[in-house]
């Protein structure tokens, strides 16, 4: 299949695992140069080092941010100021009956897996700086 996407620029967040990992290697598969991010530097390396040995060629970087807060949501801004393509994946959750989840537990839930959102579309929460997003288009997994 081809998505167009030969030199395009595509951030996933949280991508060093799971469908995030997936989608970032599909994305270099097709051609983009790829920003992995994850919450440290070693686990963004890491996820990168794979989707270059996987995909011969491929451009990947890896890049450290925690988005559960503004701080991070400023890094990444700051290490990834344009691109074409963004996949907001990152989100938390934590399986326990409804009636244990406290407070703090659904607040911090609500900031992680939305202020990424406000961080992608374009709007920190501190500095009021901007992913620009340059000719594509923003895909969000939820």
């Amino acid at each position: 299949m081809d998505l167009q996407l030969q030199g395009k620029r595509a951030l996933v967040t949280g991508s060093t695992l799971g469908i995030g990992f997936a989608t970032a290697l599909e994305l270099a598969r097709e051609g983009a140069e790829v920003v992995v991010n994850g919450r440290t530097q070693v686990r963004a390396d890491e996820a990168a080092a794979q989707i270059r040995a996987q995909v011969p060629g491929a451009r990947v970087t890896g890049v450290a941010a925690d988005l559960a807060g503004a701080e991070g949501c400023a890094a990444l801004i700051a290490a990834v100021p344009e691109l074409d393509v963004l996949v907001n994946n990152v989100g938390i959750f934590e399986p326990k009956p409804f009636d244990e989840i406290s407070d703090a537990d659904w607040l911090r839930f609500f900031q992680t897996n939305m202020i990424v959102y406000l961080c992608g579309a374009g709007a920190s929460a501190t500095n009021g700086a901007a992913l620009r997003v340059d000719g594509g288009v923003v895909r969000a997994i939820l």
